[in-house]
């Protein structure tokens, strides 16, 4: 399974290049709010910034508690996301511990790192990878 990564968010200089790659590549609009990873202060322009994304919980409690299984676990950890199926409840936002699911304000659909890598090779320092995670042993 691979899983995105912040491991170097020390270099990171807050252009948000992966938020707009992940908006405009992955979810096909050109809009913050779509984005599955968010680039934030840390606290001051001294602290640098950090990275808001999906840490590809196994069980998932957000897909636990969807009523209509438009996030629904993914094998290894994360969710796969199915906007078609969404009531827009925002169960799924407020059980989330690491606050990265994001409702889009036009379409009041969730949005979060689906893991697929697309942002990476534009971030210019090398910030986020998208790393091979072992399967967890079955016992």
């Amino acid at each position: 399974m691979k899983r995105l990564e912040a491991v170097r968010m020390e270099q990171c200089i807050g252009c948000h290049s992966c938020s707009l790659a992940c908006a405009r590549l992955v979810h096909k609009k050109l809009s913050w709010n779509t984005a599955g990873i968010r680039i934030s202060s840390a606290g001051g322009l001294t602290t640098g910034f950090e990275a808001h994304i999906c840490v590809a919980c196994d069980p998932a409690p957000c897909a636990e508690v969807c009523p209509t299984e438009a996030l629904k676990q993914r094998k290894g950890g994360g969710v796969i996301v199915t906007h078609d199926k969404c009531i827009k409840c925002g169960k799924c936002a407020e059980v989330c511990p690491v606050d990265a699911i994001y409702y889009e304000t036009e379409s009041d659909l969730p949005y979060l790192c689906i893991h697929c890598g697309r942002c990476v090779p534009f971030c210019p320092h090398n910030c986020i990878e998208l790393r091979d995670i072992p399967a967890r042993e079955e016992g």
